[in-house]
C-alpha cells in the first residue's frame, strides 16, 4: 500500500507538471491569437517609429554621415552645373566646388543631430487612427505619417544650418550663396526676356538652401523609410516582443 501511495503521488505530480507546462503552452497560443488591442497597436507603432528614428539619424549625425553615403549624399543642383564646370577649369577649381559639397553635407549632419526630439513629438502624438492607419498601410506608412507630422519643423531645423554654409566665404570673398545668386540672377534675366520666351526658356530655381535642405530631409526619411521595411518584412528586425506580436498580425 506505502508504494502504492507514493506511485499515486508521483502520478498525481506528473499531472500537475504536464498541466502547468500545458497551460503556458495554451497561454502562448492565445495570446498569439488573440486580437491585438488598441494600446498594443499604439504602443508598437510608436516602438517601430522610435527605432526607425533612432537608427536612421544616428547614421546620419556621425561625422560625414551624409557625405560618405553615396544613398543621400547631397550634391548642387543641375543649374549649377555651368559654375561647377567652368571652376573645375581653373587651378584649384574642383577643390573649391569639393569645399562647397563637404560643407553642404556637414551642415546636414550637424542638424541631423538635433532631429529627433522633432520627430519624436509627433510620435508621441499619434492617435488611434493613425496607428491602425499605419499598420495596414504600405511599406513606409510610418515613415508618410512623420513626414506629414514633422516635416516643416525640421525644415526650420536644417535650412538655417544649410544657409550657413552657404554663406561662407570662399575664394575672392564670394560665398557659394552669392555666386548662384549672380548665375540664375542672369540666366532668369535672359529667360524673362523676349527672346528668351521665344526660345522657350525656363527660370530655374533660385533659393538653394530650399532646394539643398530639401534633399537632406528626402535623405533622413529614406533612412527611416528603409528601416521601416525591414521591421515590416524581416522578422529578425523586430528587436522587440512587442513588434513582433503587431507585425506578425499584419
Amino acid at each position: 500500500m506505502k508504494k502504492a501511495g507514493i506511485l499515486i503521488q508521483g502520478l498525481v505530480l506528473f499531472v500537475l507538471a504536464g498541466c502547468a507546462e500545458m497551460q503556458q503552452v495554451v497561454k502562448s497560443v492565445y495570446n498569439d491569437q488573440a486580437p491585438l488591442s488598441q494600446s498594443e497597436v499604439i504602443a508598437g507603432l510608436k516602438q517601430v517609429l522610435s527605432v526607425g528614428v533612432d537608427s536612421s539619424v544616428a547614421r546620419l549625425a556621425v561625422a560625414d554621415g551624409y557625405l560618405k553615403d553615396q544613398a543621400v549624399k547631397i550634391f548642387l543642383p543641375p543649374e549649377a552645373e555651368v559654375i561647377t564646370r567652368n571652376l573645375s577649369k581653373l587651378p584649384g577649381g574642383q577643390q573649391l566646388v569639393d569645399r562647397v559639397v563637404t560643407s553642404i553635407n556637414r551642415a546636414a549632419s550637424d542638424a541631423a543631430k538635433e532631429a529627433s526630439p522633432i520627430i519624436m513629438n509627433s510620435i508621441r502624438n499619434m492617435s488611434i487612427q493613425d496607428a491602425f492607419g499605419i499598420l495596414k498601410g504600405s511599406d513606409h506608412a510610418a515613415t508618410d505619417y512623420l513626414k506629414r507630422t514633422s516635416y516643416d519643423a525640421l525644415v526650420d531645423l536644417y535650412r538655417p544650418k544649410i544657409q550657413g554654409s552657404l554663406n561662407e566665404k570662399l575664394v575672392g570673398n564670394l560665398s557659394a550663396q552669392q555666386s548662384w545668386n549672380d548665375l540664375t540672377g542672369k540666366w532668369n534675366t535672359v529667360a524673362k526676356s523676349a527672346i528668351g520666351q521665344m526660345a522657350s526658356l525656363e527660370t530655374v530655381e533660385t533659393d538653394l538652401s530650399a532646394y539643398l535642405t530639401r534633399k537632406a530631409l528626402d535623405g533622413l526619411f529614406l533612412k527611416i523609410a528603409a528601416t521601416e521595411r525591414d521591421i515590416r518584412e524581416d522578422p529578425a528586425a523586430r528587436v522587440t516582443d512587442l513588434l513582433k506580436r503587431v507585425f506578425s498580425k499584419q
